[in-house]
């Protein structure tokens, strides 16, 4: 059993559907509500590597399914929803964590670029929520949603596009959750910073020593950190908690943006 506060079978007899969790954060946040209990679904669009993930989470000993998807299309997204609740797997958990971005310097980014990473992280964000929503409110079933965002405290520079899509993710589901609190609908986000996934062997050892070191706790954060607070914001524990954001990043949000590492 994984090394975890919760008990076990925390998430017994629920449902968890993961988007973007075939690898890295998405991937240990399903690895965890699995192991604590819930059927999982992972969702993305590399078929291959969806497959991967839910054998090896099979392997662990967790139920775990798989659907491709891309989040930007509406329409497939509540194709998806339709036939889970055919099916009788309605998610009672659902985590927002497919995204994307790029680093570019503002000056450079075109139109359509940045279009590209609003429509795949605010507007994905939005149709898998309201497309759970529509079916949750009229069946009287309560969820809960987190959206994973990212640490904007200090703004993102080189990364614009992905700022403004997640601060809009932010104040949705702020909205989200006032909207829906009343039909047993809890939305919060949890907003990672720099974590220690295999995306970092991309940056230079140097920049990585100076993102860590602006760090109050001087360390980069665990996948399984992340995971563990999806799971309190998911879990009974958090049930008159909506409408925040959680700030999972080591200190960074209490930190300026002049000497903030801008990673390109």
């Amino acid at each position: 059993m994984l090394d975890t506060i919760y008990r076990a079978g925390l998430f017994a007899g629920q449902t968890a559907l993961i988007s973007g969790g075939g690898s890295g954060i998405g991937l240990g946040i399903a690895r965890l509500l699995g192991r604590l209990g819930a059927r999982v679904i992972i969702a993305a669009r590399d078929e291959d590597r969806l497959r991967s993930a839910a054998d090896e989470l099979r392997v662990e000993g967790i139920d775990a399914g798989w659907r491709a998807l891309n989040i930007r299309d509406d329409k497939a997204v509540e194709a998806l929803f339709d036939a889970l609740e055919a099916e009788g797997s309605l998610p009672d958990i659902l985590v927002n964590n497919a995204g994307g971005q790029f680093a570019a310097k503002a000056v450079d980014i075109s139109a359509n670029g940045f279009r590209s990473v609003v429509d795949l992280n605010l507007n994905g964000t939005f149709h898998m929520t309201q497309a759970l929503a529509r079916r949750a409110i009229p069946a009287g079933r309560p969820a809960s949603v987190v959206n994973i965002v990212l640490c904007l405290a200090s703004g993102l520079p080189g990364m614009a596009p992905s700022a403004a899509a997640r601060a809009g993710v932010v104040n949705l589901t702020k909205t989200l959750a006032n909207e829906w609190g009343r039909h047993g609908i809890r939305v919060n986000a949890v907003a990672p910073g720099t974590i220690a996934t295999s995306g970092l062997d991309n940056y230079d050892p140097d920049q990585l020593a100076r993102a860590t070191a602006r760090l109050l706790l001087a360390r980069f954060g665990r996948i399984e950190e992340v995971a563990e607070a999806v799971a309190y914001l998911v879990s009974p524990a958090a049930g008159f908690i909506t409408g925040t954001t959680l700030e999972i990043d080591g200190g960074e949000h209490m930190k300026g943006a002049s000497d903030q590492v801008v990673f390109d």
